[in-house]
């Protein structure tokens, strides 16, 4: 029951991606006592009304009372950036709430509680793994106090992302790669090593840029510098031959076996205000991504190409294993073509 309203509050809710961290991605469906659908909304962005407030205001108490409200996440009780919404669902006299997930917020949770009290009927759990994989950065970030990291990689049919050489152009289609570059947009910043800088040269647009830089090899003439903020990491802060451009911050962070530390990086990218990581880099940096167990998420773009050279570069190249039983286990989330590629997501297996 409800949902066919549940999933239009996904698809609503997902208009925000990429706007809305550090809030989840929340749509809301409100429907009159007959049932018929009279409004919607969702959260645009951070700071924005949230999606219960934006659904509610486009209609009036008098249309709404009796009424029944769908909305993926518990209604707020707290105020924030916006007055609790808990409180303009009992002013628009709704009868009943439908929830898919509650708030692991504590500063946030205590909405349906609020409603019950106030004689409001809460179904809750209507499609609730759904829920919660929309909302899988939101949930890390609030239970785990860590950023969710994702690694995107781009391959052959046989596993590679470039011939022994390091020639890589092109391995999947401009179509695959403008949908790629949709993607990097639904996270806080991009992740990449100096190594892929120094050998792609590539512009990587987003608002937020983080290199790792270890040994200081970037002089700052490099595309990835002309947009965005940078955050450039690295083991010797004073390193640098000549001062950083006014969009770039340096950040010190101490060595593991003669490796940035990653567990030390994303700790400290979290206390930065960055909820989620996207990875675009070679096979070393998803190598070791995966051998530290960092990965939450893994969207693979696969082209109906067979490069034939076991010398060629493969996506993921951090570990020396011995059987097939030490591999890192995920579970398949999404499969789509995107002619004549396609793409698979994994989550990594709890």
């Amino acid at each position: 029951m409800y949902e066919r309203e549940m999933k239009k509050c996904f698809r609503l809710a997902k208009k925000g991606m990429g706007k809305t961290s550090p809030n989840p991605l929340v749509g809301c469906v409100i429907l009159d006592r007959e049932g018929k659908e009279i409004s919607n909304g969702y959260h645009h962005r951070y700071g924005a009304n949230h999606a219960e407030r934006d659904a509610l205001l486009k209609i009036t108490p008098d249309e709404s009372r009796g009424g029944v409200l769908v909305v993926n996440l518990e209604p707020c009780s707290h105020y924030g950036k916006t007055p609790p919404c808990s409180e303009l669902i009992i002013q628009y006299g709704l009868k009943k709430v439908v929830i898919s997930n509650r708030d692991p917020n504590p500063k946030a949770a205590g909405g349906i509680e609020k409603l019950r009290q106030n004689g409001i009927e809460v179904i809750e759990g209507v499609l609730s793994k759904e829920g919660q994989f929309l909302n899988r950065v939101f949930f890390k970030n609030i239970v785990q106090k860590e950023p969710y990291i994702v690694i995107k990689t781009a391959t052959t049919a046989d596993g590679k992302i470039a011939a022994s050489n390091g020639n890589s152009k092109w391995i999947t289609s401009q179509k695959a790669r403008n949908l790629a570059r949709k993607f990097r947009q639904e996270f806080d910043a991009i992740l990449t090593t100096s190594a892929t800088v120094i050998a792609d040269n590539p512009e990587m647009k987003h608002k937020k840029k983080i290199i790792l830089d270890r040994e200081c090899k970037l002089n700052f003439s490099e595309k990835i510098f002309e947009t965005g903020n940078i955050i450039l990491i690295n083991n010797l802060q004073s390193c640098y031959q000549k001062l950083p451009p006014e969009n770039t911050q340096i950040i010190k962070i101490e060595e593991a076996d003669k490796k940035l530390n990653l567990k030390k990086i994303f700790n400290r990218l979290y206390e930065e205000g960055i909820n989620s990581v996207f990875a675009e880099a070679g096979s070393k940096l998803n190598g070791e991504i995966i051998k530290q167990d960092l990965a939450d998420e893994i969207i693979q773009f696969i082209a109906p190409k067979i490069l034939n050279d076991n010398s060629g570069l493969s996506g993921f190249n951090g570990d020396t294993v011995q059987s097939v039983s030490e591999a890192k286990n995920f579970y398949l989330a999404e499969l789509k073509q995107v002619p004549p590629d396609f793409y698979a997501r994994y989550i990594k297996a709890q």
